[in-house]
């Protein structure tokens, strides 16, 4: 029997959405509506003090604006630590987490490895501390927790196909609980789509490189593991990622120049579903989605097509 698609929009509430972000949205829904699945929202809250329930409750709008609705949510991270917590003791009784004393000053030093997508590679500096050291390191400081990690894990991804990580070598053991107490996104995020029966996952390419340390706790805490497609991602014309600091690319601005069926149309012919910039709506193009077209090399927005004067 065939398991129903499931999939998810996990936006981070810290800011105004961007192209970027609107892309890998208009993604996963065409994805899951093509396969006439079902779409949960959740706001990935878990830093309370960078995020906020008014820029939640518009990027909801902005959601509704462009026509991408949902079917369930929404959840709200900051919500669900209790949860966080039994899957962080469930992997502590496997002998697997480990407290770490790490400064971010040291963790980010010059010297310190760097994997592709430039995160640190952490040497497992605090790995085999004794009973006695942890003791003592304690009295000055609150410990962060990391997960000790082994082996190699790969998977399929739906547009970019094979990718594979040694994860002693590619990551090294990594956070699952900060030293101020906030869970790491590493475990929310497998917790709760875990939890929530999702079984894709679209996202940026950004995010490529996490998916096996992912992966690897799906297994440790016995959840069902979803697909992955990763994106290419969104570049101004001078190779930059989009971000939320690129105000002219956010839809706050974005919509005083464009109706939503133009942005929408624009952001499908940039994923290839269409031959030019028309305005449509998403069902629109729910007959047009495939991988196949999606392009794999990341790709710079074309001058002309986001920069029209405001309408009167």
């Amino acid at each position: 029997m065939t398991r129903e698609v499931v999939g998810r929009f996990a936006p981070t509430p810290s800011g105004s959405m961007h192209l970027g972000n609107l892309f890998s949205c208009l993604l996963a829904w065409l994805s899951v509506r093509a396969q006439g699945g079902r779409i949960i929202l959740r706001m990935e809250n878990l830093d309370t003090q960078r995020t906020s329930r008014n820029f939640a409750e518009q990027l909801m709008r902005d959601l509704e604006f462009l026509g991408l609705d949902w079917d369930e949510g929404p959840y709200w991270q900051s919500e669900r630590g209790d949860y966080y917590q039994e899957c962080l003791d469930k992997l502590s009784v496997q002998g697997l987490v480990y407290p770490c004393f790490c400064s971010r000053a040291e963790l980010h030093a010059a010297n310190a490895p760097h994997a592709s997508d430039g995160d640190y590679i952490y040497q497992g500096t605090c790995r085999a501390l004794t009973a006695a050291e942890i003791a003592e390191k304690s009295r000055s400081r609150a410990p962060a927790k990391r997960l000790r990690v082994s082996g190699t894990v790969g998977f399929n991804d739906l547009h970019y196909g094979w990718y594979e990580q040694d994860l002693e070598r590619d990551c090294g053991d990594f956070l699952l609980r900060r030293s101020d107490g906030v869970f790491a996104y590493q475990l929310a995020v497998v917790a709760d789509d875990g939890a929530m029966g999702v079984t894709q996952v679209v996202r940026g390419r950004d995010l490529l490189s996490s998916t096996p340390r992912q992966l690897y706790l799906y297994k440790l805490l016995g959840l069902p593991t979803p697909e992955f497609a990763h994106i290419p991602m969104l570049l101004s014309g001078d190779g930059r990622r989009l971000s939320k600091r690129d105000a002219d690319m956010g839809l706050e601005k974005l919509r005083e120049r464009f109706l939503p069926e133009e942005l929408v149309g624009s952001l499908g012919y940039l994923a290839g579903l269409l031959d030019r910039p028309e305005a449509v709506r998403p069902h629109e193009l729910v007959p047009a989605f495939s991988w196949e077209k999606v392009p794999m090399e990341d790709i710079y927005l074309p001058s002309d097509l986001f920069d029209r004067s405001s309408r009167s």
